[in-house]
């Protein structure tokens, strides 16, 4: 990569005004110092951040490009969107203790829990939010477009703090209990969509993998919030607030996707695809903190203008009807398509879902005696979950490859799965006696299970869908990939409950 000089170019886009330079190789593109002069000197703080990220991340453009694009900014906006994934995270974290509270069990009618109306009753107040996922994300392919990627966001936290604040108002009542998840669960499903779009339209080239992956660890850090404020609540409060605390508290991370989105600009690209040149220029320069002089910025912008040109051409006047027929009757494209399907299915049918939202139930399955320590036990999984993904996100993402982290993770996964069924089948634990050592071991498994999963099937599947299909598609694919998701997701939430009521021995033979 050269300084972007010489000859001046305008591009093909009518409202594009601005001029960009040809490239010519004479410096490196990291080498910026003549520009320090301009204001755009990095501080202290992003000499050491970017210090920090090499060491992290391993690739030629971290090593050229110039320091000052890795400023406080970035992260700011990709953590203020990923808001959205803790949302969710959150969520299936406060559902699944709250069903186990006896307040809640007496307020809405659960009763026994081996009781199949009873467990079908709580297969409904849990997989309704799922259900509005699945809505929402096949909104928000459109919707990203019309009202641009801020704005969606924006709204999906505005419909989530209302299902919040319903949940919280219900009061024994399911009917405003199911709208309010419903309502919630289009405002989550939205963001899964809208969410990694964002991040990756903002994120500098060499970082841009690691911002999207933020998206699970943002969902593992909300379940991990939610697990322990069900065991804080559980110890400390009475009465109704046992639960109505958990279900008002969840809606905090939709408030700070709200408060932080209004602060935050929309995406760059998608001020160029709306022939909003200076704004997306504007936007970026303050985004890289970069002068518009500098070979960088130029580089970027320019990239940006030929890309939506390529797109453009590509596109040309595709409607949803005609992309449909490109996906499903092109058989390369129908493979990748297919393919993302089947990943996010059988990524749902992992079981991680299942843990995650009846994460109580399943300890107190496997012998954990009491509300209390059922509850424990969730705050140590979600703990395990946030440092495993951390750890595969920091160190392992962009080292191990797709296929490989998909083949690992699924083995680990299988391997603990089988051992627990097989336990609880043939050995189950017995009410009143303590956990036989064959106990501890299936408990440690749900642990071992929750990192295979973060090395793999957890974020990779999301990397994948996003990278095999063709440009033209590409956004039709990913909206395709969520939807899927969230409708499996939901078929383990709303089949769950009723498996552990009538499949042998607690549900599981």
């Amino acid at each position: 990569m050269g300084f972007l000089k010489g000859q001046m170019v305008r591009s093909r886009f009518p409202g594009l005004r601005s001029r960009f330079y040809t490239t010519k190789k004479t410096q490196p593109l990291g080498i910026h110092t003549q520009f320090l002069s301009s204001g755009a000197s990095p501080s202290v703080s992003t000499m050491s951040g970017q210090r920090l990220l090499k060491k992290i991340v391993k690739n030629d453009a971290m090593k050229t490009d110039p320091k000052e694009i890795y400023g406080w900014r970035v992260f700011l906006l990709a953590c203020s969107a990923c808001f959205g994934a803790a949302s969710f995270g959150w969520d299936s974290g406060v559902i699944g203790g709250v069903i186990k509270l006896d307040t809640f069990i007496d307020d809405y009618n659960l009763g026994d829990v081996d009781d199949v109306a009873s467990a079908n009753l709580q297969a409904n107040i849990v997989s309704v939010l799922q259900a509005g996922c699945f809505v929402g994300a096949l909104a928000a392919y459109p919707l990203a477009d019309m009202l641009g990627r801020k704005w969606c966001l924006i709204y999906a936290s505005m419909f989530t703090l209302a299902g919040v604040i319903l949940q919280a108002a219900a009061s024994g009542h399911l009917e405003p209990l199911y709208i309010g998840r419903f309502a919630a669960g289009l405002g989550v499903g939205a963001s899964s969509v809208v969410n990694p779009i964002y991040v990756a339209e903002n994120a500098p080239r060499a970082i841009r993998g690691l911002l999207t992956g933020m998206y699970q660890l943002f969902i593992v850090t909300g379940s991990l919030i939610a697990f322990w404020t069900n065991f804080g609540a559980e110890l400390h409060l009475h009465g109704a607030t046992k639960y109505i605390v958990p279900l008002a508290v969840q809606g905090l991370p939709a408030l700070f996707l709200f408060s932080l989105m209004l602060i935050c600009d929309e995406s760059p690209r998608y001020l160029a695809r709306k022939d909003r040149w200076e704004e997306a220029r504007t936007v970026l320069r303050r985004l890289r903190q970069l002068p518009d002089n500098h070979p960088y910025f130029q580089e970027e912008f320019q990239e940006i203008a030929s890309q939506l040109e390529q797109e453009k051409r590509l596109m040309g006047d595709a409607t949803f009807l005609s992309l449909q027929k490109e996906m499903w009757t092109v058989k390369s494209n129908r493979h990748r398509a297919i393919l993302s399907i089947v990943l996010m299915a059988f990524q749902q049918l992992t079981g991680t879902n299942a843990i995650n939202v009846y994460a109580p139930t399943i300890f107190t399955n496997l012998g954990i005696k009491g509300t209390s320590n059922s509850l424990l036990g969730t705050g140590v999984y979600g703990v395990v979950k946030v440092v495993s993904c951390a750890v595969f996100l920091l160190f392992m993402a962009d080292s191990l490859g797709r296929r490989r982290s998909l083949l690992a993770s699924g083995i680990g996964q299988s391997f603990c799965m089988f051992y627990i069924g097989i336990y609880v089948r043939v050995a189950p634990p017995q009410e009143g006696d303590p956990v036989p050592v064959a106990g501890y071991f299936a408990l440690a498994f749900i642990f071992v299970f929750a990192a295979f999963f973060q090395f793999g099937w957890g974020p990779a599947c999301w990397i994948l869908v996003s990278e095999i299909p063709t440009a033209r598609l590409r956004p039709l694919n990913v909206a395709l990939a969520a939807a899927t998701q969230w409708l499996f997701n939901f078929v383990v939430a709303r089949t769950l409950p009723v498996m552990l009521a009538t499949l042998g021995e607690g549900g599981y033979g």
